[in-house]
Formats: C-alpha cells, sequence, structure tokens
C-alpha cells in the first residue's frame, strides 16, 4: 500500500496573531523560546525534513501546498533572439482564472542526481497556488524509493517511475516535464519515446544533451573527462567490490555546500544534507540515442542559472549553443539549485513557458 508524500500547510496562528509553537521532545525553555517564534515558513522546512528522512517503502509523488509565497526575486528571458526583459514582483503574481487556457496545467518535476522528489517543495506549493497541478516523482534509487543506487546500471532502469507514469497517462493527455541537473537525460529520454505526451520539455541547468552524448560529459568542465573521473575520482563507490568497476558517487557534504549550495538558504542545505543519496554512475555514462523524427519534434526550453559553480553559466551556454532549444530563460543570482536559492523567479519562469502556445 502506497503513501502519498505530502507537506500540507496547517494554521498556526490565532486571531490575535501570536505565532504558534510546535513541540519536538524537549522541554528546554531556551528550546521553547525559539519554536514559538518559529514562522509559517519555518515550519515548512521543518515538516519537510521529517518528511524527507521517512523512508516509505513506496509513493513515487510528492506534492504539497503552503499558505503564503517566499519573498519575490526577478529573472530575465531571451527567447528566440528578442531582448531581455524584467518583470516587477506584482507581474509575478498568477492567479487561476488566467491559465485557464493552458495545454495541460500537469507538471511533472523531476529531480537531479542525488535529490529526491523533496527539494521541490517551494516549487510544488508556488505552482499549486497558480493552479497547476504538479508531481514530483523519485527516480529510481533516490528519495525515498528504496532500491540500493549500486544496483542501478541504466539511464531507462534509473528513468522507470517516469516511464511508468508516461505509460500511465491516457493517450490524450499530456504534460510538461522539468528535468533539474541530470534529470535532464532523463526528460531526453522521455522525449525520445512519449513525444507525443509531453507539450513541453524543460532543462533546469539540465544535461540538454545531443544524441550519442552522455550526460556526465556536461559536466566535465568541473569534474574532468568521464574516462578520467572513473579512475582517480575519491567520490566514487564501489559497491561491488574495489577490484570491480565504480557503481556510483557521492560528493563529500563541503564539497557540495561549494558545488550546489553557494546561494541557497542555511535550512534548504540542512534538508539536502541529510536527505541527498549516493548517484549511480550507469545511467550518467550511458550514450543517449536520440533521434530527430521523436526527440528533434519536441518543444524544449532552457533555464539557465547565473551563479552556478556544478553547472558554470558557460557550459550551460554551450548546451544551448549547440543544441538550440525554443526558447531560453536565465536566473540572475541563481545556484545549481533555484527551487531552494530563487523559488520565485523559477516559479515564474515555469508559468511563462506553461502559457506559451
Amino acid at each position: 500500500m502506497g503513501n502519498k508524500f505530502s507537506c500540507k500547510a496547517k494554521n498556526h496562528s490565532s486571531n490575535n496573531g501570536s505565532k504558534s509553537s510546535r513541540r519536538f521532545g524537549t522541554n528546554n525553555n531556551k528550546s521553547q523560546r525559539k519554536l514559538q517564534a518559529t514562522t509559517d515558513e519555518e515550519l515548512l522546512h521543518m515538516q519537510a525534513l521529517s518528511l524527507a528522512i521517512q523512508h516509505h517503502q513506496s509513493s513515487q509523488r510528492f506534492e504539497g501546498s503552503m499558505s503564503r509565497r517566499i519573498g519575490s526575486t526577478s529573472s530575465r528571458r531571451i527567447k528566440n533572439g528578442d531582448p531581455q526583459s524584467n518583470t516587477t514582483p506584482k507581474q509575478q503574481k498568477q492567479s487561476p482564472e488566467v491559465l485557464e487556457n493552458l495545454e495541460t496545467k500537469k507538471i511533472v518535476l523531476i529531480h537531479g542526481e542525488g535529490f529526491g522528489a523533496w527539494c521541490w517543495y517551494k516549487t510544488i506549493a508556488l505552482l499549486e497556488e497558480s493552479g497547476m497541478l504538479p508531481t514530483a516523482l523519485d527516480l529510481t534509487g533516490s528519495g525515498i524509493d528504496l532500491k540500493d543506487t549500486n544496483n542501478v546500471t541504466t539511464l531507462e532502469e534509473y528513468s522507470k517511475p517516469l516511464i511508468d507514469y508516461m505509460q500511465n497517462l491516457p493517450e490524450d493527455d499530456k504534460v510538461i516535464l522539468v528535468g533539474h541537473s541530470s534529470g535532464g537525460a532523463c526528460v531526453s529520454y522521455a522525449l525520445e519515446h512519449f513525444q507525443h505526451k509531453i507539450s513541453k520539455a524543460v532543462f533546469l541547468c539540465g544535461t540538454m544533451v545531443a544524441d550519442g552524448q552522455k550526460p556526465f560529459d556536461v559536466f566535465a568542465e568541473e569534474l574532468g573527462s568521464a574516462e578520467l573521473f572513473m579512475k582517480e575520482s575519491k567520490f566514487l563507490i564501489h559497491g561491488n567490490g574495489k577490484d570491480n568497476p565504480p557503481t556510483g558517487f557521492m560528493f563529500e557534504k563541503q564539497q557540495m555546500r561549494g558545488l550546489y549550495f553557494n546561494q541557497s538558504p542555511a535550512k534548504d542545505i540542512a534538508l539536502a544534507m541529510v536527505s541527498v543519496r549516493p548517484i549511480p554512475l550507469g545511467p550518467i555514462m550511458e550514450n543517449l540515442s536520440l533521434t530527430k523524427e521523436k526527440y528533434g519534434k519536441g518543444r524544449r526550453f532552457y533555464i539557465q542559472t547565473l551563479d552556478d559553480h556544478a553547472l558554470s553559466p558557460d557550459t550551460q551556454e554551450k548546451l544551448v549553443r549547440e543544441n538550440p532549444p525554443e526558447g531560453v530563460f536565465k536566473i540572475k543570482g541563481s545556484d545549481h539549485c533555484p527551487f531552494f536559492s530563487k523559488p520565485q523567479s523559477l516559479h515564474k519562469i515555469l508559468i511563462e513557458i506553461a502559457q506559451i502556445a
């Protein structure tokens, strides 16, 4: 029996506006005073953290909502050579009425290497507020999926939760796919096999590789060539013994902070540190087979993150130059995890892409 992995907002305030507190097994007065000062947003972080470390056996979906938006940021967009345009915070708020004429309101969020559905909790909340229908999936061996990552050897196996979702989608239904980082390879795989069910494919600082390339190639600037990495990296995991080829890798926490979270809030970094899992090597070392007849007909969009230390802006620019998508968007001040560092900017762009006819 599956359990839905949800993060629902609760009413934690009374009519007099006082902030509520929540006990976590301690009567310490100092801790109690700190909890009493906790805001709704901080409670949401705590709930997400609590849920992320519960290892249930099923539930491929992470869904949630919260009662208010989290700040405001700005983003810049380039599409088909048009000049960049700025938006004000007032323009960022979208109402369900504005979104009534979309081709689809279903948006499927695919996490990147080591992450899980849990990383999208801010994005899910904002999309639901705008009337969208978001679903976040745990890829095989990720999040709360219990499969041993050492046994995940192919991109097809790694992408199985997404493949199952697409196969179960009615023939006349469509979705928007969003793939973060190496999750972009899963989106490319889905485009090749389910192009007729995909309204738009969004690569979020993602591995938007061309036919014959492997997802790892995208990270060569930061990590070195695949061959060198497989021989010398200190982050490798030998799940089948030292005498056999490596099966995965896992960055040290300090390394992850510098590569992925250089602009992210401390609470989100803490959530990630207890939630990330080893990254299977097989799927990102696999050469993709993409055809013009299938993958080539898909509507692709790319979101660049301009303060990204894991996938540099220059590398992202090279990706869109060599494999041009329909539209390119940019988020200023975002690290490799805009769902943490710039959730409002990411949300605005996703809504804008959804509205493109």
